[in-house]
C-alpha cells in the first residue's frame, strides 16, 4: 500500500481499538449538568493537505487558486435547478437537435442513436414529476450529457449551469501516453503544478493502476465518457480526462479522490491517494463572444472543451506564459540562431524556434489555437515568425489545437503554397427553422450574411434535398490575399485532439497538396463543422428588429448553455464533396510518441519530422522591386526553379528561364496601384510564388 493509504488505515485501526476499550469499561453515572455543545466538524485533513501547496503557486495564477476547494465542498453549492428550468432545457435541446443539428442523419446512421427520442423520454418523465418527486439535479445533468454525448460530436454540447460553468476539476499533475519498443502503450506523469511535492511521485513515474483498475482499462472507461467522433479521438480524450474535467461540459468525478498505483524512479511499486481539486479557470481571452450576433461568432469552429482544458493546462503547468501575456513584450526582427526561440507578442497562440536535428536545421512552430478575434493579425504574426526561422524546411505542429476562427485556419494555408486556396464549402440541413434564420439574415453586407444558402433551403421543399448547397465561410479573397511566404518544404504534425477549425486546416493542407502530414494518431478529431451557440441562434431571430414573434428559442436558466453544429464542411480537391465530420484527416505517416517525446521536448517526434523534410525539395524565391514611372525593375533570387513568369494585375508580362541565382528584369505597370505576382515552375509544375503590391 502507498503512503497515504497506510496512514489512513493506521488512523482507522487506532480509532477502532479505542472504541473497543471503552465498550468494556463500566458505565459512568449520568450527570445532571447540561451537555457540552458538539464541536463543529473540522475540515478533512486530506482535503486541506491537497490544497495547501497551491499557496506556493506562481504569482500569475495564485489569485485563481485562492478560490480552489475540495470536491465535496464544491458539490455542496450545487443543486437549485427548478422543475420548470429542467423542462425548458429539454425543450430547447429538442429544438437544437431536431431543427438545427446538421449532422443528425449522419449520427443516427453511423452510431445507431436517436437523441430526439431520448429527449422526449426525459421530457415525459419531467411531466410526470413534481418538485418533491423529481430526480436529483445531478441525475438530470447526467441524462442530458448522455444524450449529447451519444451523437459523438464535440460541437454539439449541453453546457452545465452555475456553479459548474467556469470551474475545472483537476489533479495537480498530468498523465500522458507513449509507446515502448514493443509498441505497447505506457503512461507516465509528465507535468506538475508548481508547489506540489512528494518524495516518490515525481516526473516520469510510470502509472500502473487507477483506483485499482489497470491503467489501460481505466483509459478505456474514461474514453467512453467523451464524445470524440472516432476511436482515436475518444482515446485521446480518455487519457486527458484522467486528471482533468471541464465542468462546463462534464459531470464532476464520482470519487472524491483517486488512488494511483505507480512505479517510482527506483523501480519500487507504490500508491498515492490524491484528492480532486475544483478551481476557477483562466478567463476566455480569445476576444470572440460566441453568444454575440456578430460575424466573428458565426464563423467559429471550436471544441469548447479543448479550449477550456488548454486554458486550465496553461494555468496549472505554464503559469509563466500567463505572466508573459499580461505584459508587453519587446519583439526582435533578428533571425533565430540554431536552437533558439523567436519571441512573439502572441505567446498564447504560437511558439516558434529553430531546431537542430541529425537531418539538419529547420524551423518549428507550434500553433496552440485558432481562437482569435482578428484573423488577419494572427496570419501576419505567423508570417513574421516563419520569416525568422530557417527557410530549409518548416515543422508546423497543431497537436491539441481545438480550433477557433475558421478565417484564421483557412487563411493560413495560402502562405505555405504557391497554389490558389479553395475554402471548404459548408451546408445547412434543410429545415423550416434554418430557412427562417437564413431569410432573416440574407444579403447582409456588414453582419452575418446567410443569403447564399437561403434559395436552396427554400427549394428543398420541392426537391426533397437533405442539405443546402455548399458555400464557403471564409471568403475566397481573404484565403488568397497574401500569397505564398514560405518556400521550403512543410511537415504538419497532427493528433486526435485536432478538432474543428484545426480539422479544416489539416484537410485544406492535404487537399491542396501543401506538404506531408505526420500523425501521432491515426486520425484527427474529425469535427468538420461551424458551431453556433443557443444564445446566438436566439438573437438571430430577434435581430434585426422587430423580433420573430414565433421564435422557438427561449432564455436558458441558471447560466446553462448549449451549442450545435450548424453547418457541415466538405472536402475540396481529390476528395471533393466528402464530409469531414467523423472521417477526419488521415496522416501520410505515423509516429508513435516515445518517452523522450514526453520528457525531452518532443525529441524523437521532431527528428522524425526532420527526416521527412530532408527528403522533400527546397525552393527559394525572394523578390524586391523598384518603380520609376510605369517601369518596374524586379530582382528575383531563385533556387530549384527552372522558369519564372511575371503577372501584373493578373495579366502575363514576362516569362524567362532561370537557374539558381539572382535575375533582374523590367515590366510595364499601370500608373495606378498594381499587384505583381511571380510564379516559379519546375518540370512544368507550379512550385513557388510571390506577390508584391507595387
Amino acid at each position: 500500500m502507498g503512503d497515504g493509504i497506510m496512514a489512513t488505515k493506521r488512523a482507522k485501526t487506532g480509532g477502532a481499538t479505542a472504541r473497543a476499550g471503552k465498550a468494556k469499561s463500566k458505565p459512568k453515572p449520568k450527570s445532571r449538568a447540561k451537555p457540552k455543545p458538539k464541536p463543529k466538524p473540522k475540515p478533512r485533513r486530506a482535503a486541506a493537505a491537497s490544497l495547501k501547496f497551491l499557496k506556493s503557486s506562481h504569482t500569475a495564477v495564485r489569485e485563481h487558486f485562492k478560490a480552489a476547494t475540495d470536491l465535496p465542498s464544491f458539490l455542496a453549492t450545487a443543486g437549485d435547478l427548478s422543475l420548470a428550468g429542467r423542462k425548458r432545457l429539454v425543450d430547447q435541446a429538442l429544438v437544437l437537435i431536431d431543427d438545427n443539428f446538421v449532422h443528425l442523419p449522419l449520427k443516427e446512421a453511423m452510431h445507431g442513436v436517436d437523441p430526439v427520442q431520448k429527449l422526449r423520454l426525459i421530457r415525459h418523465r419531467l411531466n410526470e414529476a413534481t418538485p418533491q418527486t423529481m430526480e436529483s439535479e445531478f441525475q438530470f445533468h447526467r441524462d442530458m450529457i448522455e444524450v449529447f454525448t451519444s451523437v459523438r460530436d464535440l460541437h454539439t454540447n449541453y453546457m452545465l449551469p452555475a456553479p459548474f460553468a467556469d470551474k475545472v476539476a483537476v489533479l495537480p499533475f498530468s498523465v500522458e501516453e507513449y509507446f515502448d519498443a514493443a509498441k505497447a502503450p505506457r503512461y507516465i506523469a509528465t507535468h506538475f503544478v508548481q508547489g506540489f511535492s512528494h518524495p516518490h511521485f515525481k516526473r516520469g513515474v510510470e502509472i500502473t493502476t487507477w483506483n485499482g483498475v489497470p491503467i489501460r482499462r481505466a483509459v478505456e472507461v474514461s474514453a467512453d465518457l467523451h464524445a470524440g467522433s472516432n476511436p482515436a479521438a475518444r482515446h485521446a480524450r480518455g487519457v486527458e480526462g484522467l486528471t482533468m474535467r471541464a465542468l462546463r461540459r462534464a459531470m464532476p468525478p464520482d470519487a472524491v479522490w483517486v488512488v494511483i498505483g505507480y512505479i517510482d524512479a527506483n523501480g519500487v511499486e507504490r500508491e498515492l491517494r490524491q484528492d480532486w481539486i475544483v478551481t476557477p479557470n483562466l478567463p476566455d481571452t480569445g476576444g470572440v463572444d460566441p453568444d454575440s450576433a456578430t460575424a466573428n461568432a458565426a464563423c467559429l469552429g471550436l471544441d469548447i472543451e479543448a479550449d477550456i482544458k488548454q486554458r486550465a493546462r496553461k494555468m496549472l503547468f505554464a503559469p509563466e506564459v500567463v505572466s508573459e501575456e499580461k505584459k508587453p513584450r519587446k519583439i526582435s526582427a533578428r533571425k533565430a540562431a540554431a536552437g533558439q526561440s523567436v519571441a512573439t507578442s502572441m505567446s498564447g497562440f504560437f511558439s516558434a524556434r529553430s531546431v537542430t536535428t541529425p537531418s539538419g536545421e529547420f524551423g518549428y512552430i507550434r500553433i496552440f489555437t485558432f481562437y482569435i478575434h482578428d484573423p488577419a493579425a494572427f496570419i501576419d504574426e505567423f508570417v513574421r515568425l516563419i520569416g525568422l526561422l530557417p527557410q530549409t524546411g518548416l515543422i508546423v505542429d497543431v497537436r491539441g489545437n481545438g480550433g477557433g476562427h475558421i478565417y484564421a485556419s483557412e487563411g493560413l494555408l495560402q502562405v505555405l503554397t504557391p497554389g490558389e486556396i479553395t475554402p471548404e464549402p459548408t451546408q445547412f440541413i434543410n429545415t423550416p427553422l434554418n430557412g427562417r434564420i437564413c431569410k432573416r439574415h440574407a444579403n447582409n453586407p456588414v453582419g452575418i450574411d446567410l443569403g447564399p444558402w437561403m434559395a436552396s433551403i427554400r427549394e428543398s421543399v420541392e426537391t426533397g434535398a437533405i442539405y443546402s448547397r455548399g458555400f464557403p465561410i471564409t471568403p475566397h479573397d481573404f484565403a488568397n490575399s497574401r500569397g505564398q511566404r514560405y518556400h521550403g518544404p512543410v511537415v504538419l504534425i497532427t493528433d486526435a485532439r485536432c478538432y474543428s477549425a484545426t480539422d479544416i486546416f489539416a484537410a485544406g493542407f492535404k487537399d491542396h497538396g501543401i506538404g506531408h502530414i505526420l500523425g501521432v494518431d491515426g486520425n484527427t478529431g474529425a469535427g468538420g463543422a461551424n458551431v453556433w451557440t443557443h444564445d446566438l441562434l436566439r438573437q438571430l431571430l430577434a435581430l434585426p428588429s422587430p423580433a420573430d414573434p414565433e421564435t422557438p428559442y427561449k432564455t436558458l436558466p441558471n447560466r446553462a448553455g448549449m451549442r450545435v453544429a450548424i453547418r457541415r464542411t466538405l472536402r475540396v480537391g481529390p476528395q471533393s464533396g466528402t464530409p469531414l465530420e467523423d472521417l477526419g484527416v488521415r496522416p501520410d505517416s505515423r509516429h508513435a510518441l516515445t518517452r523522450d517525446d514526453l520528457l525531452a521536448g518532443n525529441k524523437d517526434l521532431i527528428t522524425a519530422a526532420a527526416r521527412q523534410l530532408k527528403r522533400m525539395p527546397v525552393r527559394g524565391l525572394e523578390v524586391t522591386a523598384s518603380r520609376v514611372g510605369s517601369v518596374l525593375t524586379v530582382r528575383a533570387t531563385t533556387s530549384n526553379i527552372a522558369r519564372l513568369d511575371a503577372y501584373v494585375n493578373g495579366r502575363p508580362r514576362e516569362s524567362l528561364d532561370v537557374s539558381d541565382g539572382t535575375h533582374a528584369f523590367d515590366v510595364d505597370v499601370p500608373a495606378s496601384a498594381a499587384v505583381l505576382r511571380l510564379e516559379g515552375y519546375k518540370d512544368g509544375a507550379l512550385v513557388a510564388a510571390r506577390r508584391l503590391d507595387v
